[in-house]
């Protein structure tokens, strides 16, 4: 038997760009089907990271960067829309959840800055940002991942991460470096109230990791995640519960996928997932610590 053998991802695809997207779209929706069955099977209990308010990071070659970029990161998280600059555009909107992105592009590829506002109520600002960054959850929320290595632990508040996520035909594989950082901010706004919580996620280098060699093509990315707990206390006495608590979580993020693919089919998979992964990972948080004691 003969293949055919042609061109998939690139600028010559034979592929239309809806067949594109419908291709993308399928494989994407197979991945959350796999990851819904291995919910039901897994369950368990770890405990928190709570970071020191100096970092041991520090002392690492990477901190300045580090550094550098949570304070830009957690600053930009923290201005409104308005304040952003111009071209904003909510692109979705669910209840509490609105969706903003702008329409950027690098050398012909989609690199839209996207910035999300949510607020659900029954978890908290720590809680959301642990399971973010601790790596031992990774698999349960992040459907599209296919192997995760912690190159190295540069201390408990800050790892550095391989990441190769499942091919999406016909989309090529892709992979990513990043550092992951989790910080506790004080919360300049009510300083009796509960802290600011933020995990930032930034790509990196990696001398026994360079990118595009072999047959993944290199993300770059810049994730910023801001969580802030409000507490509204009982009227009659009765002890604090879940029913009390709520976290308004700001979602920030400039993804760069490497290789080529059509810019429509970007957006539209863009307008199609983003929603989807923060509603899935809010209500995974929300499952996990239902049972659990309040964790600020």
């Amino acid at each position: 038997m003969k293949f055919r053998r042609y061109k998939i991802e690139g600028p010559h695809s034979v592929l239309a760009d809806d067949e594109f997207y419908d291709a993308v779209e399928s494989g994407l929706d197979k991945m959350e089907e796999e990851q819904e069955l291995r919910d039901r099977l897994k369950s368990g209990q770890v405990i928190p990271v709570t970071p020191p308010p100096t970092s041991p990071a520090s002392q690492h070659r990477l901190w300045p960067e580090i550094e550098k970029t949570v304070k830009q990161q957690v600053a930009m998280a923290r201005m409104g829309i308005g304040e952003c600059g111009s071209g904003w555009q909510l692109f979705a909107e669910d209840g509490e959840m609105k969706m903003y992105r702008r329409e950027e592009e690098i050398d012909g590829m989609v690199v839209d800055p996207l910035k999300a506002v949510h607020v659900v109520k029954g978890i908290t600002g720590h809680e959301v940002c642990h399971h973010f960054f601790s790596p031992q959850y990774r698999y349960d929320w992040e459907t599209t991942l296919e192997q995760m290595t912690v190159l190295e632990t540069i201390s408990d508040d800050t790892l550095l991460f391989l990441q190769t996520h499942k091919r999406i035909w016909p989309a090529s594989q892709r992979d990513v470096v990043f550092w992951s950082h989790i910080r506790k901010l004080p919360n300049d706004q009510d300083r009796d109230g509960p802290d600011i919580w933020t995990v930032v996620n930034n790509s990196t280098g990696h001398p026994d990791h360079p990118a595009n060699v072999g047959k993944c093509v290199r993300i770059f990315l810049t994730v910023c995640l801001l969580c802030q707990t409000r507490v509204n206390p009982p009227k009659d006495g009765t002890p604090l519960s879940r029913e009390n608590v709520s976290c308004k979580i700001t979602y920030c993020s400039v993804v760069n996928p490497g290789g080529w693919a059509p810019a429509s089919v970007l957006r539209a998979v863009y307008k199609r997932e983003y929603p989807k992964f923060l509603k899935r990972f809010t209500a995974y948080v929300t499952n996990q610590t239902k049972n659990k004691p309040i964790m600020f």
